[in-house]
């Protein structure tokens, strides 16, 4: 089944579609921060993927129960410890780790509870966000949702290389590293990702762990 069969009306981020290139047919799998629910809907009807979701936002979790999809409210930062160890396949935190106030213990939490993560994030160090602000002064507008820098959710903006040097601190296995340029063209890169870190708009990334 193709795209256009899945979701007609609907537009699918690019990163979500890499996430989904990632995972195997079957799995089990928790969207933290799921949205509306799109990610889990394509996996389920793409790939028979037993998914559940957690969202902060009400509309979000209304929208994806409209789907009928397993999706209940809650926050990353608190409700993930309610987990078992390895309860499922993998774990996604697409496009929210900048947003949460304790990334690092986040990141623990999703290789606890899953047996890989795949993790999205922007790319502050991108070379038109760099650009921005040298020439007007003003923070850029980095996400998907047009805000002002006083309701920007990114409490802790990062860099691509930011990122890699996280899960190295952690001990974490990088298993792919894709970047996507503004046109959401996808190349896979190695090491802090030098080029990558200013060319690439966002990034994605497989991870594991040795336990």
């Amino acid at each position: 089944m193709n795209q256009s069969e899945i979701a007609p009306d609907r537009v699918i981020r690019e990163d979500l579609k890499l996430i989904a290139d990632m995972v195997d047919a079957g799995s089990r799998l928790l969207d933290v921060g799921c949205g509306d629910g799109a990610l889990l809907e394509l996996l389920a009807r793409e790939k028979g993927v037993d998914g559940r979701g957690i969202e902060i936002r009400q509309e979000g979790v209304n929208a994806s129960v409209g789907r009928g999809l397993s999706v209940i409210q809650g926050d990353a930062e608190t409700d993930l410890a309610d987990y078992p160890d390895a309860a499922f396949d993998y774990v996604v935190l697409s496009q929210t780790l900048p947003a949460v106030r304790n990334p690092r213990g986040v990141m623990l939490e999703l290789l606890r509870i899953g047996r890989r993560a795949i993790v999205s994030i922007p790319n502050f160090g991108y070379w038109r966000h760099r650009i921005y602000l040298l020439v007007r002064g003003r923070l850029p507008n980095v996400g998907y949702r047009p805000v002002h820098w006083y309701d920007n959710p990114h409490i802790h903006p990062c860099t691509i290389k930011d990122f890699v040097m996280l899960c190295r601190d952690l001990e974490i296995n990088i298993e792919r590293r894709i970047q996507l340029d503004h046109r959401g063209r996808a190349a896979r890169f190695r090491g802090t990702g030098r080029f990558a870190n200013f060319f690439g708009e966002q990034a994605v990334f497989l991870l594991s762990t040795n336990r």
